[in-house]
């Protein structure tokens, strides 16, 4: 743990999952908020299927949920359908003391990423976070 300006310790920041059926677009929305949001924040794509096709994958997404977790707890973007059942699947098999806290975000997935991620790296908590990547409905872009 890091120390903040003050001298004391800093919280552990929200770690951000991005499920998307395409592996490819997972990885580079997860770039994308990356670049953006430095490197205090810990992205973890999880795209496609466990041999590579269209589609999601429980244990992919469990897999990135843990990498994710520093402690702040996580945030979970989707990108349609069956992501967001996989996800709630996952929630349902997370209900244990060991998990981390995590949270499902309806957001669009690409905006919602960068809100979150960017507001993630200022020490923001979960639920914050989550707000954050929701409000994004409401970016215009014209």
């Amino acid at each position: 743990m890091s120390s903040s300006a003050n001298g004391g310790p800093t919280p552990p920041s929200v770690g951000i999952v991005l499920i998307s059926h395409s592996a490819a677009l997972a990885r580079a929305a997860a770039e994308m908020a990356a670049a953006l949001a430095g490197p205090e924040v810990t992205i973890r794509p999880a795209g496609g299927t466990d041999d590579g096709s269209m589609g999601t994958s429980i244990d992919l997404i469990g897999t990135a949920v843990r990498e994710a977790d520093s402690g702040g707890g996580v945030l979970v973007l989707m990108d349609m359908g069956s992501s967001v059942l996989t996800a709630k699947t996952l929630l349902e098999d997370l209900d244990d003391d060991d998990a981390p806290a995590v949270r499902l975000a309806d957001a669009p997935f690409l905006e919602g990423a960068v809100a979150a991620a960017v507001l993630a790296s200022t020490g923001a908590d979960l639920q914050t976070v989550a707000e954050s990547a929701e409000q994004a409905w409401s970016m215009r872009k014209l």
